[in-house]
C-alpha cells in the first residue's frame, strides 16, 4: 500500500464516518416532524418484519404532523399498532385509510437532553475520525520502518492526513450546532 493509497483510504473511511454520524442525526427527534424518524419501525406484514418504508408511503402533511398511506387495504391496523409500540412516543391516529402521526411539542428539559445526546453523538464521530488519523499514521510508519518511504514523506503524509482530519471534524462541528439550534427552536 503506498503513501497515497493510504490517504485515500482514510479520506473515504472519513467521509463514511460523517455519513453514517449525519444518518444518527435524522433519527434524533426534533420538535419538527421528520419522516426518517419512522425509518426504525417495522411492521409485520404476512408473517415477516419489514420496515414501515415498504408497505406504506411516509410523508409529511405540515412541520408537526406525518402522514404514512399504506399500500394496501388491511395494513392500516397493524401499521398504526408498529407506530404506537416503538419507542418513538408518538400516537397515531387513523383516517379512513391515511394514518395521521402528530408530533407532540417537546418540554425544555427534554429539548435539553436531545442536545446532550446530539453532543454525544458527535463527539462519538470525531471519536471514530482520531482513531482513522491514528490508523493512517501507523500504516504511513510501517511503510518508513519498511523502508518503502522516506521520513520526509512520513512527515508530509501525517501533515496532509491531519488537515483532513481537522476539516472532517469541523464538519461535525457545524453538524451538531446545527441539530442543536434546530432542537431549541421552539
Amino acid at each position: 500500500m503506498s503513501l497515497e493509497d493510504i490517504k485515500k483510504t482514510s479520506q473515504t473511511k472519513m467521509d463514511q464516518s460523517i455519513a453514517a454520524f449525519k444518518n444518527n442525526l435524522t433519527k434524533i427527534r426534533t420538535g419538527r416532524a421528520n419522516p426518517a424518524i419512522l425509518d426504525t419501525v417495522q411492521v409485520d406484514y404476512y408473517g415477516s418484519m419489514v420496515p414501515l418504508s415498504q408497505v406504506a408511503n411516509v410523508s409529511l402533511i405540515d412541520s408537526r404532523t406525518i402522514s404514512v398511506q399504506p399500500w394496501e387495504k388491511g395494513m392500516g391496523a397493524k401499521i398504526e399498532k408498529a407506530i404506537r409500540e416503538s419507542d418513538l412516543g408518538l400516537n397515531p391516529a387513523s383516517m379512513g385509510d391515511l394514518i395521521r402521526v402528530p408530533m407532540p411539542a417537546m418540554s425544555e428539559e427534554r429539548r435539553k437532553e436531545m442536545t446532550k445526546l446530539v453532543r454525544t453523538e458527535g463527539e462519538n464521530a470525531k471519536i471514530a475520525v482520531r482513531n482513522l488519523r491514528r490508523d493512517a499514521n501507523e500504516s504511513v510508519k510501517k511503510l518508513v520502518k519498511d523502508k518503502l518511504a522516506s521520513e520526509d514523506e512520513q512527515k508530509r503524509s501525517e501533515a496532509e492526513v491531519q488537515k483532513v482530519t481537522d476539516k472532517h471534524i469541523s464538519e461535525i462541528d457545524q453538524l451538531v450546532a446545527g441539530k442543536e439550534q434546530e432542537i431549541m427552536a421552539v
